[in-house]
């Protein structure tokens, strides 16, 4: 049958199921044949997993502050030219060993113990990032008006749990369910048991293939620790797309929206980039500088989050009053500024977690700089944003230093553990004044309503992020990153992820090419469904829903009954 009597007899399908069902139970019967479709995937794959933890951490884990490893491995490769070199360490560890047995047996403990330390570190760092979605709620909520306070409430609370059955479903396997071929996390033991691509493979993987329902390989301790990490990162993005969204759409359409996140959009492109996927492997398969480079997630997680909030927005257009009848945007003033500063600020400690985070590690010291450079970029963004808003229209705004705050974050989150404290000054500053632009931008010429800015903050200054690697990456961090200059790079021991400014035009056109890629995924993937969706059934409430406030006619409370009580007896 052709390809597209194909599409267009599914199609059919769908829209009969979807007029004869509600979007809640739509959202569920989708879920259903997802997980039905990954029950059929070969389990054969699972190999020795650790769930006890007991067997995970041992003498090849120990290595000297420098990297340098206790257990010296044997020499594969015959041909090369320190081969001879690399045997006759090998054979006089071997010799040292036979003669210091108990020495070898402590280095197990060492390594068990270096193991656990990390796992405590990224399991409590996770633990903050949690923690981002009170921050999340708190700001959406502060920035739309008084009647729809519920309705964002009740999309932050949502989106954490249906985002997290898709990710739980098949997401975390689509995205690290080959993380052991290409990615392997050290730091926390390797997950060897995740090594298969469902699509592609070796330097060419496209999305990973075990993992599901995190069961067999998954069944693991280090993959488990990854995957409480890895879970609250994809959550982000979930609740990214709520304040570009908010006030107009479905329920059941937001619902739809969370399970493609979290079982598509973000674990696919997460796997090209972190689950050693091939955007990661340029480096090697191309000799674009360490291949694509995304520390914490500018593009993984912001720009995915906020390219797709963009596609969003476009489909179900702007909110009822919004444009006036000569075109021009009218203000819907934030309805509590408190709400909008303390959001704000529980995502700064939140990102404590997110970037320093990344290491998966204690024992990389780096974890300072990057902590360091977090919040450099960060009080410098909120500082150009307010003195922009200032310039512009005669007054700072509060919600602009705010979301200033939160484009110097999301813009530093890619190059925090590669630039020096100088270069995440500039990163801020450059951030502040992009997220006033995006936001003067999108409202005013591309005419599209963004309630919370999160269009800017996250789309814009991630893509932005992402680049700023490419120019300011100073080399002092990354050896061997993505499998790339192990030994030395641009004939330096040592060196690591290097920018344009430090001497390697590669790495910059590699971050240009990547975040752009990122862009055009999450924005065009998420703009095709959801336009098909839309077309199938309606993701925005009927007018008179959205005149009255979503809160009583999507979730039957008032966030504010007060309000009601007073109105009545006034009249």
């Amino acid at each position: 049958m052709p390809f597209l009597n194909i599409t267009a007899l599914i199609t059919a399908r769908l829209s009969r199921l979807l007029r004869h069902q509600s979007s809640l139970s739509t959202a569920f019967t989708v879920a259903a044949i997802g997980i039905l479709v990954a029950l059929f995937i070969p389990s054969s794959f699972a190999q020795s997993p650790d769930p006890a933890g007991i067997a995970t951490g041992d003498k090849t884990n120990v290595q000297d502050a420098a990297g340098n490893p206790f257990v010296v491995s044997e020499p594969a490769d015959k041909a090369a030219p320190d081969y001879a070199e690399k045997k006759k360490a090998f054979d006089e560890y071997q010799a040292q060993a036979s003669k210091e047995p108990l020495a070898v047996k402590l280095a197990d403990s060492v390594g068990h113990v270096r193991i656990g330390t990390n796992f405590a570190w990224t399991l409590n760092t996770g633990y903050l990032v949690l923690f981002m979605q009170a921050g999340f709620a708190l700001l959406t909520c502060g920035l739309i008006r008084k009647k729809n306070a519920g309705h964002l409430m009740m999309l932050n609370f949502a989106a954490y749990v249906f985002a997290f059955i898709a990710y739980y479903a098949v997401g975390y396997a689509f995205q690290f369910g080959a993380a052991a071929v290409n990615a392997a996390p050290g730091n926390l033991g390797g997950v060897p048991s995740l090594n298969h691509f469902l699509v592609g493979g070796g330097l060419w993987g496209f999305i990973g293939g075990k993992g599901f329902f995190m069961t067999g390989p998954a069944y693991d301790a280090g993959a488990n620790v990854f995957a409480l990490f890895e879970v609250v990162f994809m959550e982000t993005a979930g609740y990214i797309i709520v304040g570009s969204i908010c006030e107009r759409i479905t329920f059941g359409g937001f619902l739809l929206c969370e399970l493609f996140m979290g079982a598509i959009l973000y674990p696919i492109f997460g796997n090209w980039v972190w689950g050693g996927g091939w955007m990661s492997q340029l480096g090697n398969s191309m000799g674009m500088g360490h291949g694509y480079v995304d520390f914490a997630g500018s593009t993984v997680v912001h720009a995915v989050g906020g390219f797709a909030a963009m596609a969003l927005a476009i489909i179900l257009g702007p909110r009822i009053g919004k444009y006036g009848p000569d075109g021009k945007p009218r203000a819907f003033p934030a309805h509590n500024l408190v709400f909008v500063v303390i959001g704000t600020f529980i995502l700064l400690f939140g990102w404590m977690g997110f970037n320093p985070g990344s290491t998966l590690g204690a024992t990389d010291l780096r974890i300072s700089v990057v902590a360091i450079n977090t919040n450099l970029a960060a009080i410098f963004g909120s500082a150009a944003a307010m003195f922009f808003w200032w310039f512009k229209f005669g007054k700072p705004d509060i919600t602009m230093a705010c979301n200033g705050m939160l484009a110097g974050l999301v813009a530093i989150t890619a190059p925090c553990a590669f630039v020096s404290p100088t270069g995440a000054v500039v990163i801020g500053i450059f951030a502040g004044i992009i997220v006033c632009l995006g936001v003067l931008l999108n409202e005013r010429v591309l005419k599209i309503d963004d309630p919370c800015g999160a269009i800017s903050v996250h789309g814009f200054c991630g893509w932005f992020g992402a680049v700023a690697v490419g120019i300011l990456a100073d080399g002092t961090y990354g050896s061997g990153w993505n499998g790339v200059g192990a030994t030395s790079y641009l004939g330096v021991a040592g060196r690591g992820v290097t920018g344009l400014l430090y001497g390697d035009s590669k790495q910059f056109l590699m971050q240009l090419a990547g975040a752009t890629i990122c862009a055009i995924w999450a924005f065009g993937v998420t703009f095709i469904v959801f336009s098909v969706v839309n077309k199938i059934k309606s993701l925005r409430v009927a007018r008179e829903v959205e005149i009255e406030g979503l809160d009583e006619p999507q979730f039957g409370l008032l966030a504010y009954p007060e309000d009601r009580a007073e109105m009545e007896v006034n009249a």
